[in-house]
């Protein structure tokens, strides 16, 4: 019997991803939020996590997790093709599966029995996204000036907050803005969103 731990914000999406791996023979799932809910301790620890990849919004993230210290690697992470920053960090942290969220129920069942043997799933909708994820246009000092830009900060306020001149600032976001091809602060804050590199 494998034992598995679906994580997802949504409860819906939440139960709906429990009562489908249910339905599969050998598996005893249990469901939590990653926003600070615990599972009860009968349910851990989990052989396999099942998690929602927009939860984890950066690897240091990931690591402090509840889940991981229930699962480590073990885990199967569920992307969207298009959010290849979500992918790379995932991969980083070292995640065994990866499974597209649009792909067909026995591909997650197919990777949870994987993954928890301890060998690598990899959805054949992510492979191309999962290697195009290592290439991101930005440094990383462009991308915390965008995802602080994301956040409402102005340019004064985010060169106080990363020690960098105003016109440091500006010329990173310039530098953002023409890599992703935007039109402006706004489309470029967007494109690195939508992306998943912030």
């Amino acid at each position: 019997m494998v034992r598995v731990l679906v994580v997802h914000d949504a409860l819906l999406l939440r139960s709906a991803l429990a009562q489908l791996l249910l339905s599969a023979d050998g598996l005893e799932v249990s469901s939590m939020s990653s926003r600070g809910e615990e599972p009860d301790e009968d349910d851990l620890p989990a052989d396999v996590c099942v998690v929602d990849g927009d939860c984890l919004e950066a690897t240091e993230e990931l690591c402090r997790t509840p889940f991981w210290d229930r699962c480590g690697a073990r885990q199967v992470v569920l992307a969207a093709p298009e959010r290849r920053g979500v992918l790379r960090r995932a991969f980083d942290a070292g995640v065994l599966g990866f499974v597209a969220k649009d792909a067909p129920s026995h591909r997650l069942i197919a990777a949870v029995h994987t993954v928890a043997k301890g060998e690598r799933f990899l959805d054949e909708r992510l492979t191309v996204p999962l290697l195009e994820a290592s290439q991101s246009p930005l440094t990383a000092r462009e991308l915390h000036v965008v995802a602080q830009a994301a956040q409402g900060s102005s340019v004064a306020e985010i060169a106080g907050l990363l020690h960098l001149s105003r016109g440091t600032v500006r010329n990173y976001m310039a530098s953002a803005i023409r890599k992703v091809g935007a039109r402006n602060r706004v489309d470029a804050i967007r494109i690195v969103q939508s992306a998943g590199w912030v």
